[in-house]
C-alpha cells in the first residue's frame, strides 16, 4: 500500500508564506510537518507517537507510527517490550524505535482547518522570534517609525517589520503625536512576553539625546569627542557633559557647531528642550562647579563618605545656582550623581560662626577657660575635648600664646573633664538598669550603654533578643555596621548554648 503521497503544492506554500513573513523555508516546512502530526493523532490517537516528514524536493509525504523498545513498558501506546519487538525486528535493541509505516491523511474539513490554525501558529512563533533576534541587539539605537495607532494614550509604532510601544511617560511633555505621524525614538528596552516580543521606546530617556548628538556631531560618532553623563528634565532642559580626547578639538564648541547649527537641530527634535553642554572633569569638584553653570560657584566642600557636596555661591547667584522649582540643581545632582547642597556666602559664614560659638562654649564649659583660649583651640582645629586630651603635649605647647606649662593645664583639665563625664554616665548607666555583662563588650562606649538602657536593653538576653538592623538603629549606623551589630548578638547567644556539647556527650 502507498504510504507516501507527493504534494508539491505544498512547497510552493511553503515558498510563498517565507517570502510574505520573511522568515526562513525551513521553519514553514517544519510547522507544516507538525500540522500533519497533530492531523494524525487526531486520527489514530492522540496518545500515538505519530510523526510527518515532508521531501524538502519533492514535497513527499510521509506519516509513520513510532514505537519505542524499552525492557518494562510505562506506555502502552508509545512503548513495545524488547521480546515482541525482536519478533518484528530482530536487529532492534532497547532504545530504538519501531517505524510503522502509515497510509496518507485525507483531509477532511475539521482536521483542515486544525492542521491550518498549528501552520499559522507556528509561523507566528517563527515570526516573533526572529523579530526578537533583530532587535534585541539594537538597544540603544535611534529608530524611525509611524505612529500607527493609540491605545490609552500609548502609542503603538510601526517600524516596518515590527511594531513598538511608545508610552505615553517616554513621549516628551506636550508633544501631540497623532496617526501617522513619523517619529524619532531610542529603543531602551526589547523583551520576551507571553504575547510575543515587545519593542519599547523613548523620547525621554537620556539616552536619545546622546545618540541625536551622536548623529549631529561626526567627532562623537568617531569617539574623538566622548558623552561622558546626560541628565534631562524632558521638554524643559538638559545638561550633558562631555570630554574630548583630542586636545585640539573643543568638547563644548564642536556640539554645539557654527552658529548653534549642531545643537539646534537635536534642540528641533526635543521640542524646544534647552541644553547646557559642560566640559567633564574627573575632578568632582570642578565637575561640580561647571555642571552648576550659569550660576557663579565661591567654595566647594566635600563629604564623601554621605555623598555629598556642599557648594558656596554668591547671594546674588542663589536663585540661579538653584533655577527653576530647582531645577538647575537638580539636573546638575543627576548629571554628577552627587547630592548638591547649595549655601549663600552669608548663610556659610553664619553657619560657620555659629559652629565656632558652639565648639568655643564647649570649651569654656568643659576646661573653665576663658573665650580667647577656647577660640585659640578651635581655630587650631580642635573639636572636641577628646581631641585635646589624646593629642602630644608639645602641640598644645607650640601653639602662639600657649607654653608648656598652660599646655600641662590644659590637658589636665580635659583629663579631670572626661573622667569626671565618664564617672556620670557609670552612674547613670547602672541607674537604668544596664547590667555589666553587656558593659563588658569593649565596642559600645558609655553612650552606647546609656543609649541601650533608654531602649529598654539591659541584660544579655534582651541584647540577644535583638535583630542586627534594630541594634543599629538604636545605636545609629554610624556606630556601627550591621555585620558588627550580628557579630554582637552572636557572642550575646553564647551563654544560651553553653552545656549543651556536655549535655550531647553524656
Amino acid at each position: 500500500m502507498d504510504t507516501s503521497v507527493n504534494r508539491p503544492e505544498l512547497l510552493l506554500v511553503a515558498d510563498a508564506v517565507a517570502r510574505e513573513k520573511q522568515i526562513e523555508r525551513e521553519d514553514v516546512l517544519v510547522a507544516m510537518e507538525q500540522a500533519i502530526q497533530k492531523a494524525g493523532r487526531a486520527k489514530y490517537g492522540h496518545e500515538k507517537d505519530i510523526r510527518a516528514v515532508i521531501d524538502r524536493k519533492s514535497g513527499e509525504v510521509k506519516l509513520s507510527r513510532w514505537t519505542e523498545i524499552v525492557d518494562s513498558v510505562e506506555n502502552e501506546e508509545t512503548q513495545i517490550p524488547v521480546a515482541i519487538a525482536k519478533k518484528f525486528a530482530p536487529e532492534k535493541n532497547v532504545g530504538d524505535y519501531l517505524v510503522d509505516p502509515l497510509p496518507p491523511i485525507d483531509f477532511g474539513r475539521i482536521a483542515a482547518q486544525t492542521a491550518k490554525q498549528v501552520i499559522v501558529q507556528k509561523v507566528r512563533e517563527y515570526e516573533r522570534s526572529k523579530q526578537f533576534n533583530e532587535f534585541k541587539d539594537r538597544v540603544g539605537e535611534i529608530i524611525n517609525g509611524v505612529v500607527k495607532r493609540t491605545e490609552y494614550g500609548n502609542l503603538m509604532v510601526d517600524l516596518g517589520r515590527a511594531e513598538a510601544l511608545l508610552r505615553r511617560d517616554e513621549c516628551i511633555p506636550r508633544e501631540n503625536l497623532k496617526n501617522g505621524d513619523r517619529v524619532r525614538a531610542y529603543i531602551y528596552d526589547v523583551r520576551e512576553e507571553m504575547r510575543g516580543p515587545q519593542i519599547f521606546l523613548s523620547r525621554t530617556h537620556p539616552g536619545f539625546l546622546a545618540k541625536l548628538f551622536a548623529q549631529e556631531v561626526p567627532e562623537i560618532y568617531d569617539g574623538i569627542i566622548e558623552i561622558k553623563a546626560v541628565s534631562r528634565d524632558p521638554g524643559s532642559r538638559a545638561k550633558m557633559a562631555v570630554i574630548s580626547r583630542d586636545a585640539s578639538i573643543d568638547p563644548v564648541g564642536a556640539c554645539v557647531g557654527m552658529r548653534g547649527s549642531r545643537v539646534q537641530a537635536v534642540v528641533a527634535e526635543l521640542q524646544g528642550e534647552k541644553i547646557d553642554i559642560i566640559p567633564w572633569s574627573p575632578n568632582v569638584a570642578t565637575f561640580v562647579v561647571n555642571a552648576l553653570a550659569p550660576a557663579e560657584v565661591s567654595k566647594v566642600v566635600m563629604d564623601e563618605e554621605a555623598g555629598r557636596v556642599e557648594v558656596v555661591v554668591p547671594d546674588n547667584q542663589l536663585s540661579l545656582a538653584i533655577g527653576r522649582r530647582g531645577q538647575n540643581v537638580r539636573l546638575a545632582s543627576q548629571l554628577t550623581r552627587w547630592d548638591i547642597d547649595i549655601l549663600t556666602e552669608a548663610e556659610e559664614s553664619e553657619r560657620r560662626q555659629e559652629e565656632f560659638r558652639r565648639k568655643t562654649g564647649l570649651f569654656v564649659a568643659g576646661l573653665d577657660v576663658d573665650d580667647v583660649i577656647a577660640g585659640l583651640l578651635v581655630q587650631e582645629g580642635f573639636e572636641t575635648i577628646e581631641d585635646l586630651s589624646a593629642i602630644e603635649m608639645e602641640e598644645i605647647a607650640a601653639i602662639e600664646g600657649f607654653d608648656e606649662n598652660v599646655a600641662a593645664e590644659l590637658q589636665r583639665r580635659a583629663n579631670a573633664h572626661l573622667e569626671r563625664q565618664a564617672a556620670e554616665m557609670e552612674e547613670k548607666r547602672i541607674a537604668l538598669g544596664v547590667s555589666d555583662d553587656i558593659a563588658a563588650f569593649e565596642i559600645f562606649s558609655a553612650k552606647d550603654l546609656l543609649a541601650l538602657g533608654e531602649k529598654g536593653v539591659k541584660t544579655l538576653d534582651d541584647l540577644a533578643d535583638l535583630a542586627g538592623d534594630e541594634l543599629v538603629e538604636i545605636l545609629g549606623a554610624e556606630v556601627m555596621t550591621e555585620e558588627q551589630a550580628n557579630e554582637v548578638i552572636m557572642a550575646a547567644r553564647a551563654h544560651w548554648f553553653e552545656g549543651e556539647e556536655g549535655g550531647d556527650n553524656a
